[in-house]
């Protein structure tokens, strides 16, 4: 009786912990560059329930045989194993600023390993000082010309080092050349993630990897991207698909608080009424 109770509250957890991950999703449908999260459920192993019975063989001596009989396999519950980004590019739509950069992946090679494609990031500096890795090109100028994301963080070029400018008046080519007055002043660093998975993410559309650091985007041979300025790349979140979603695990939690609630009245009914003596 009480693996049922542990088996629905497990439930109960799971399907609590993927509502707050949906809802996550949900609010950040408007965030540039966000990569919604999904989930992987997995169930605890199963538990052979078998019953003892006992043969008394009519010998002199009364001999006893114990055999096992059978009943079948317990579930004993489930949980959310983990979360693991959708690395899919969003829509882009446009803004006209000349700060908002989208990137356009137009050919990313599939990993064998995974059968998923990789994936270019724009490369910033967190705020440890390490490199750190977004799809979230709206970018701003700071009060000394720094070219910074929407959080603050500084936007680094190839060589890992800061972009200043000194005019507003710009314009970014396709392979992230910035350019003044017709002559270019910086470029645009970005990385390349062969294997997104291994990413790590963080918050404010931040990813980091847990050693190194991805390798230079343009000196890549096999791939093929390239920047659109005065345009941002939308959230990938599909909200139609996670409103639905939010619904079937509210609705999965409900029924396991039923399952609870009718645990617990036979509990109660076992203890107080059942063994009660006339």
């Amino acid at each position: 009786m009480f693996r049922g109770f542990y088996t629905a509250a497990s439930g109960m957890l799971a399907q609590q912990r993927r509502t707050e991950m949906l809802t996550n999703n949900m609010s950040n449908a408007n965030t540039p560059g966000y990569k919604a999260d999904q989930s992987s459920m997995r169930a605890f192993p199963e538990m052979l329930l078998q019953r003892i019975d006992q043969s008394t063989v009519p010998t002199k001596k009364r001999s006893n045989f114990k055999n096992m009989q059978p009943i079948g396999a317990l579930g004993t519950g489930v949980y959310m194993q983990e979360t693991q980004p959708l690395f899919m590019q969003g829509d882009l739509r446009e803004t006209g600023l000349k700060t908002d950069v989208a990137i356009l992946d137009v050919n990313m090679p599939v990993n064998e390993e995974t059968g998923q494609a990789g994936m270019v990031f724009y490369t910033v500096q967190g705020a440890d000082g390490q490199a750190r890795y977004t799809r979230n090109g709206n970018f701003t100028q700071d009060a000394d010309g720094y070219l910074t994301t929407a959080s603050g963080l500084y936007v680094l070029d190839p060589q890992g080092n800061r972009i200043q400018l000194t005019s507003d008046e710009i314009a970014i080519t396709e392979d992230g050349q910035i350019m003044q007055d017709g002559q270019p002043v910086g470029q645009i660093g970005l990385g390349y993630a062969e294997n997104p998975n291994l990413l790590i993410k963080q918050g404010d559309g931040l990813f980091r990897l847990e050693n190194g650091e991805l390798p230079n985007a343009y000196t890549q041979n096999n791939i093929q991207f390239r920047l659109q300025q005065g345009f941002l790349e939308g959230s990938n979140t599909d909200a139609a698909r996670t409103m639905t979603d939010m619904m079937t695990a509210y609705r999965s939690f409900e029924a396991n608080q039923k399952v609870l609630t009718a645990y617990d009245r036979s509990m109660e009914k076992a203890a107080n009424e059942i063994g009660r003596v006339n």
